[in-house]
């Protein structure tokens, strides 16, 4: 992992695509280390984090992930997220945040040297390429320990650089808790 001490760095993270890649391979992501890791590793100007809420749902089990990251250092971007009934009946929420994650890695691109995009999904392979086009390097986390992989062929292959998010659960991973937050049925597939 090629990082270095004067860059400028911002973290863009799919918060549902993260969830699920590190559930997929048992990791909890302590988010305060993240932050940690990665200002250890640049100057980090930027750690964005994308979630859909659902609307006038009396209790959101993230919404407590998304008051303590407001308040520690994290942008936070959020968007009302769409219930529905899948074929089977079960209750899905749908809440893509490619286009946010798209716009925001766009315009921070001039002040960046590398991004590092915590998202496995091929939909944001085309923003990776325009923003390596402008000159900044791009990290994709994710995971291909898992069956399947977690990430897009073509979004690793576009990445300057792929990490497993197994290979940093030790640097920002804990012990595993009852639950973090994010809804198992969660679908940000449109």
């Amino acid at each position: 992992m090629a990082f270095y001490q004067n860059e400028r760095i911002a973290l863009f993270i799919d918060g549902a695509n993260l969830y699920s890649a590190a559930k997929t391979v048992g990791v909890e992501i302590d988010y305060r280390k993240l932050l940690e890791e990665f200002r250890k590793r640049g100057r980090l100007l930027r750690a964005y984090y994308y979630t859909a809420l659902i609307e006038n749902d009396d209790y959101s089990p993230i919404r407590p992930l998304v008051d303590w990251l407001q308040y520690n250092g994290y942008n936070v971007i959020t968007k009302a997220a769409r219930e529905f009934t899948d074929r089977e009946g079960r209750r899905r929420v749908k809440g893509d945040m490619d286009v946010e994650i798209t716009v925001d890695m766009m315009e921070m691109a001039a002040h960046l040297d590398h991004v590092v995009l915590f998202s496995g999904d091929g939909d944001l392979t085309r923003t990776v390429q325009a923003v390596k086009n402008r000159g900044v390097r791009v990290s994709v986390v994710s995971t291909v320990k898992s069956q399947p992989a977690m990430i897009s062929d073509d979004l690793r292959r576009t990445a300057d650089t792929f990490i497993d998010l197994t290979d940093l659960a030790k640097l920002i991973g804990r012990p595993p808790r009852k639950d973090d937050g994010e809804d198992d049925d969660y679908d940000d597939e449109d």
